[in-house]
């Protein structure tokens, strides 16, 4: 018998409920017009705030810049998917770590911890289901806005 993964038994720290669904109506009205991801980006100046700049199939893209270390973390029912614009960053993970440059991209595996990592201010396109906490937790996850 297949459980839902929204089940009672959900792991600690994972929501029980499913994520908000947009309707098609307001996903198309996301992309309806082509994204400049760098003129997105000009738009904000906050690290590790990432923004909504468009959608698809129950997905968010977004636009973040970082620096620093991020927390340590994982997201037990999606991949997290990282593509570097600009910059370069270090994915930490307890097996090893990922150092990916402009126009490289990867995917953490769900369940995997990790631990986003830039020494230079580096802008990033994400890819995740809508309503995925950054932080794998909604209680200290960023909210994330639409630009």
């Amino acid at each position: 018998m297949r459980r839902s993964r929204w089940s009672a038994s959900a792991p600690a720290g994972s929501s029980t409920r499913p994520p908000p669904r947009r309707s098609r109506i307001e996903e198309a009205a996301l992309t309806a017009n082509p994204v400049n991801l760098e003129e997105k980006l000009a738009l904000f100046s906050e690290l590790w705030s990432p923004k909504v700049v468009g959608g698809y199939n129950g997905n968010d893209l977004l636009v973040v810049k970082v620096k620093g270390e991020f927390v340590w973390h994982l997201h037990p029912d999606t991949d997290d998917f990282f593509l570097v614009l600009k910059g370069r960053l270090t994915i930490r993970m307890r097996d090893g770590d990922v150092v990916l440059g402009p126009g490289e991209l990867y995917v953490v595996p769900k369940g995997v911890e990790h631990c986003p990592y830039a020494e230079e201010e580096t802008h990033l396109l994400l890819i995740e289901p809508a309503g995925t906490p950054n932080t794998g937790d909604p209680a200290t996850a960023a909210i994330k806005t639409k630009i």
